[in-house]
């Protein structure tokens, strides 16, 4: 289910993300908003704030595990992680965004409807920033935000699989319901082309089934 949504964020959902990260940079007044997301065994800048001073690009990517990132230990924890100066502090002060001079970080993880990980909200900042309580509600109800919209593309792929699935059972219907002139003899159904076929090779065109051979018990005799 996951790898279905991922493939189907519709380009408005899209553009209003990178509106979310836009807005964000903005208010927080900081180089970088992202919403970064899992793609296979990488993590990647799926959206990235337009925003003065931030040196993170949509595409971005690096391997995932024992990356040293900080998006990194919000997905595996699944929890909210905040480093106000990651130059002070010893386990952070080696980690790759720090080459960035990104040295504050403020991450939340976002799930899929199935409560499986799909990847981070983050912002950063190239001085030491404790950020607000106020920020952090902010980034709480931009998070919801995030996973709401995962939601709606989840459940409009499921509302997309019913309709072709009830498509095709109308179509199966209405062949069967098709006036099928057949031989009185071999039994084998003219088409609309005037061709003969086998009943099996005509339901199979039609309505897509298979057959498996068996013997009846009148023919066992």
């Amino acid at each position: 289910m996951s790898l279905d949504i991922q493939n189907n964020i519709e380009e408005d959902v899209l553009t209003q993300w990178q509106s979310i990260a836009n807005l964000l940079a903005e208010i927080v007044g900081i180089p970088a908003a992202l919403i970064m997301r899992l793609n296979g065994p990488n993590i990647e800048v799926l959206v990235s704030s337009e925003s003065d001073g931030n040196p993170y690009k949509p595409g971005d990517a690096e391997h995932f595990e024992d990356s040293g990132l900080y998006c990194e230990t919000v997905v595996k924890t699944q929890g909210t992680l905040l480093v106000p100066d990651a130059l002070a502090d010893p386990h952070w002060q080696n980690n790759p965004d720090v080459e960035l001079n990104m040295i504050s970080y403020l991450g939340y993880p976002i799930s899929y409807p199935d409560n499986t990980p799909f990847g981070t909200l983050c912002i950063l900042d190239s001085k030491c920033n404790p950020y607000s309580d106020t920020i952090k509600k902010l980034m709480i109800k931009f998070q919801e935000a995030l996973q709401n919209h995962l939601q709606l593309v989840y459940m409009n792929q499921c509302l997309g699989d019913e309709n072709k699935k009830l498509n095709d059972y109308v179509k199966e219907i209405q062949a069967l319901r098709q006036l099928v002139p057949i031989c009185s003899y071999c039994k084998n159904i003219q088409d609309e082309n005037k061709g003969w076929h086998s009943v099996d090779h005509y339901l199979q065109d039609k309505i897509s089934v298979s057959f498996s051979q068996k013997t009846c018990p009148d023919c066992a005799i």
